[in-house]
């Protein structure tokens, strides 16, 4: 699994016009997720989510995360983070689970992220979305599966 975490002050998603996920402070989550994916890895990346020391604290250092801050979550799925575009100059996606298998991991990371205690907002699977993102800091950070079984 690939996301991408941006600290925000304000993130939403639209579809068709209508706002269908919305946050105050917290994250935008952008999850990509790949064939070879299990319910591990996305138990192993929503801990990461929750737990990654990324918001300020009273000193202004990045030592909070978002469960500390009390920081609200908008997961939306994405799968050209799982883009191959190593030959040519158009990416490929075969890397990329299918459809009813993201759907079911996805709402699986959703779900996890809601038991540790965030109030988690989502757009629509499958869906072409608009996405607002007010990002903070900027602080944008990159968490792929595969590194995090190496750590």
């Amino acid at each position: 699994m690939i996301a991408v975490l941006q600290r925000v002050s304000e993130g939403r998603v639209r579809v068709k016009e209508e706002i269908v996920g919305e946050i105050g402070k917290g994250l935008v989550i952008l999850i990509g997720i790949l064939e070879s994916d299990t319910v591990q890895e996305v138990e192993k990346l929503a801990d990461k989510t929750v737990n990654l020391r990324i918001f300020n604290d009273k000193d202004d250092k990045m030592n909070l995360s978002l469960k500390e801050v009390g920081g609200e979550a908008l997961v939306i799925s994405q799968f050209t983070l799982c883009a191959d575009y190593k030959k040519g100059r158009r990416p490929n996606y075969l890397m990329a689970a299918a459809p009813q298998k993201a759907e079911q991991l996805y709402l699986k990371y959703v779900e996890q992220i809601f038991n540790a205690g965030i109030k988690v907002q989502t757009g629509k699977f499958g869906a072409m979305m608009d996405v607002d993102i007010m990002n903070s800091g900027p602080v944008t950070i990159t968490l792929d599966t595969d590194l995090l079984s190496k750590a």
